[in-house]
């Protein structure tokens, strides 16, 4: 049966009224329709578009992190490149000079060792950051002991483990500040690592040099030291302060974080 059929017999005195009710009633659904499927194709549209974008954003970091691979890469060949010039010109040259170079290419080769300890932990969720600084601090003195002027002591408390994303960042920060405490110190440097209060953590390094002057600003000089471990410290929220070291001698760093 025919929908006019049907109409017809339901009311055949109203069947013309019914009839331009029933096809306003069908065009307004067609136009509904068409509005949503002109939605539907505009939707599908974004939907691509943001697909190329984050496809487009995916490969630029792949290639970012491929290109800080290679950079990394390329700086540990040019250091071990430049360990072995000095220890070749060290065969070439009198017996005191050789003994610079072989000191020179020591701690060459120690940066070398440093770099990849604070990237060994690249990729990882967490790190045990008693055996971490220990290690690190085994490094350093390992580098600065071939001018026997550092005494290294390294007092961590109870294994912690730390987020990567804290722990790498407080390697940085040691590798810094023990660099410089070497350069200011007169021999001894002081690590310190443990639990300040329930959450809370505490840092310090400290040396036995000259005190720090009055009003000192770590952020007021021309290096880039101080700024780079106030950057580091602000990435994992933490907050850096400074002052006398033990008795009152020298200079303590000191790194407090959650």
């Amino acid at each position: 049966m025919s929908i006019e059929t049907l109409k017809s017999d339901l009311n055949p005195v109203a069947g013309s009224e019914f009839g331009m009710l029933g096809t306003r009633s069908i065009a307004s659904y067609e136009r509904e329709l068409f509005q949503y499927r002109k939605i539907e194709f505009r939707l599908r549209e974004a939907l691509t578009q943001d697909e190329a974008l984050l496809k487009q954003k995916d490969a630029q970091l792949q290639q970012q992190a491929l290109l800080n691979s290679e950079s990394d890469h390329r700086l540990l060949n040019d250091l071990q490149m430049i360990v072995s010039l000095l220890s070749l010109q060290g065969r070439a040259s009198s017996a005191e000079t050789a003994a610079h170079l072989k000191v020179a290419a020591d701690r060459v080769g120690m940066i070398v060792r440093l770099h990849q300890r604070l990237h060994s932990h690249d990729g990882e969720q967490t790190v045990a950051f008693k055996q971490y600084l220990e290690e690190l601090c085994l490094d350093f003195s390992a580098m600065t002991s071939a001018g026997g002027t550092v005494d290294l002591i390294c007092d961590a408390h109870d294994e912690i483990e730390l987020p990567a994303a804290v722990g790498i960042p407080l390697g940085f920060v040691v590798s810094e500040l023990l660099t410089n405490a070497a350069k200011h110190g007169k021999g001894r440097i002081t690590v310190r690592f443990g639990k300040r209060s329930e959450g809370a953590y505490e840092l310090s390094v400290a040396n036995d040099g000259a005190p720090l002057p009055e009003r000192f600003d770590p952020m007021a000089g021309k290096g880039l030291g101080m700024k780079i471990i106030k950057s580091f410290v602000d990435r994992i929220g933490g907050t850096l302060r400074f002052g006398p070291g033990d008795g009152s001698q020298g200079a303590r760093f000191t790194v407090t974080f959650s």
